[in-house]
């Protein structure tokens, strides 16, 4: 079905991350630039990790609208305020909803190539500050044909097959016999589990406050949160969603999907750096996980949710291993009949997937998920005692993404 590209790394480790709590869509975080989010996801990380911000080789960061006017120097931003050295570089990525794993990706292709030993990855997004946009008024505008727009309904539109990534998902409860009942039953669970895993996720979380950030030479810049906000540090969505009330929502998409039993739309940021084993012995360092492999592959856009399905079976046959072998599943929620088309396709136990709640519950921001799921994925295995863990997600315009992690 997919044909992938991928890589097995040797000896190259996830130190440590974190992320902010996820915001829901114009919410408490809905004036904050993308940047610095990304910042502040940033700094937290440097600080968490003990690895300071004068030894980063590369910043890469992840982010997938324009919310904000200097957002071309989204990257570089985040880099500077970050006090990482002027000199080191800083890119940007974007694979639509794997653009989170692909800040690890970069980073661990750049380590194995030699390029850098110690990489800041961020990922960030701003759901809420999406422009409502026009792009053929540069000349003016012609009689009646004055036209703005909501780019985040319009770009979740694959002009290509011709559906918006619901109708994805409505292709997939057709095709694998999925029904309301099922995404609704999986839905409630994934809000269940969310709400009873509020303490472990709340070590993954940093407090976002009102603070300027600085460098020397350069404009301040900052946070500031809405008047009467002292600090935001939880995943906003997360409430008592019983079966019940799921089953009373309108469908969103003519069919199984829902405002409920989708993935919410939030704001929020996460960092992390990863770094090459000798920096490991060398520092002494007590690394979350090691990157063991990844795994990008390409599906039919109009079943774009299947992605994971391929990428995770190709990332387990890129390191000689079978589904039994991994422990621990996250696979990204974007949909309910999306995430259970996977699950019968895989023929996934779902008591080692997504066990402290998925984007149903949690929120999916776009730019950041692959990177919480990398970090949470890893803390689960940690907690439990366990050794693999298989982070995924489809992505808009049919590929699929998976990151192979041990501890």
């Amino acid at each position: 079905m997919a044909k992938g590209i991928g890589a097995i790394y040797d000896d190259i480790w996830l130190v440590d991350g974190v992320r902010t709590g996820f915001a829901d869509y114009n919410s408490v975080l809905r004036e904050i630039s993308p940047t610095d989010l990304g910042i502040k996801a940033a700094r937290e990380a440097l600080a968490k990790t003990g690895i300071a911000a004068a030894d980063i080789d590369m910043v890469v960061a992840g982010n997938m609208a324009q919310s904000s006017f200097d957002a071309y120097f989204l990257p570089r931003h985040i880099g500077l305020y970050s006090d990482v050295p002027i000199e080191v570089p800083a890119l940007l990525v974007h694979r639509l909803c794997g653009t989170g794993f692909e800040t690890v990706i970069q980073a661990a292709d750049a380590i194995a190539l030699g390029k850098a030993a110690r990489v800041l990855c961020v990922g960030t997004e701003s759901m809420s500050r999406n422009p409502v946009a026009a792009y053929t008024h540069r000349s003016g505008f012609k009689m009646g044909q004055v036209e703005f727009k909501d780019f985040l309904w319009e770009a979740t539109k694959d002009t290509a097959s011709a559906t918006g990534m619901g109708d994805t998902a409505e292709n997939l409860a057709r095709k694998y016999n999925i029904s309301r009942e099922e995404v609704d039953d999986f839905a409630a669970q994934s809000f269940a589990r969310a709400q009873a895993s509020a303490e472990f996720r709340a070590g993954e979380i940093v407090p976002v406050i009102s603070e300027s950030f600085s460098r020397e030479g350069y404009q301040d810049r900052g946070i500031r949160l809405p008047k009467g906000v002292k600090s935001f540090e939880i995943d906003e969505h997360v409430r008592p969603t019983p079966r019940e009330v799921l089953a009373g929502l309108k469908p969103a998409f003519k069919g199984v999907q829902t405002g409920g039993n989708s993935s919410a739309v939030v704001d929020g940021a996460a960092g992390a750096v990863v770094v090459s084993g000798a920096v490991v012995r060398e520092r002494g360092l007590q690394p979350l996980a090691r990157i063991v492999a990844a795994e990008v592959v390409g599906v039919p856009p109009e079943i774009m949710g299947i992605g994971p399905a391929p990428a995770i079976a190709g990332v387990l046959d890129r390191a000689g291993l079978r589904l039994a072998d991994v422990d621990r599943f996250e696979i990204n929620e974007a949909f309910g009949a999306q995430y259970l088309a996977v699950e019968k396709e895989l023929g996934l136990d779902r008591a080692k997937t997504n066990v402290n709640g998925g984007a149903i519950a949690l929120g999916h921001p776009l730019g950041v998920t692959g990177l919480r799921l990398c970090i949470t994925v890893s803390r689960e295995l940690r907690r439990v005692g366990l050794k693999r863990g298989i982070a995924s997600a489809c992505i808009g315009g049919g590929q699929g993404v998976a990151i192979l992690l041990e501890v």
